[in-house]
């Protein structure tokens, strides 16, 4: 038996729709001002007909399904150690999030590490068609707060 925050088979979920101001305020940020997400004109002569949400937004809604999977193991994860993202392993962009699309994020644990106080995530992000559009694994790391990690720098 597991003596950790969450157990395999946990999944919390997250819905948005992905409007133009979340894709032009990601831009103006990050300054990846790419026509795929910011020219309409030349994305609807493209394939895709229009524009497109960037990837690394979808990671980023991601971060946010994490963020309730902690708050889920009780929103008082104990004061001893305080969860963190290790990263985000096998990154996949299946398809296509277009402005306007609503996206489902669920955030599923797949396995626990007692020892490395490590739990670790499959993630799979859907539109409202149920087509799979993004993909990824997650590690999160409980890490204890006994000692300064700074002093260490």
């Amino acid at each position: 038996m597991s003596n950790f925050y969450v157990k395999i088979g946990d999944t919390v979920s997250v819905t948005k729709t992905v409007g133009e101001s979340d894709v032009y305020m990601y831009a103006g940020i990050t300054g990846d001002l790419s026509w795929n997400h910011v020219n309409e004109h030349f994305m609807k002569k493209t394939a895709y007909g229009g524009r497109i949400a960037h990837g690394a937004l979808m990671v980023g809604f991601m971060s946010t399904a994490s963020t309730l999977m902690v708050e889920k193991c009780g929103g008082g994860v104990p004061a001893d150690e305080t969860p963190v993202s290790l990263g985000y392993d096998r990154v996949r962009f299946i398809g296509p999030v277009f402005l306007g699309d609503t996206i489902t994020v669920t955030y599923t644990i797949i396995g626990i590490d007692d020892v490395k106080r490590r739990s670790n995530s499959e993630i799979k992000i859907t539109n409202q068609r149920g087509e799979t559009v993004a993909v990824a694994n997650h590690i999160l790391k409980w890490v204890p707060n006994s000692s300064d990690l700074r002093a260490a720098e």
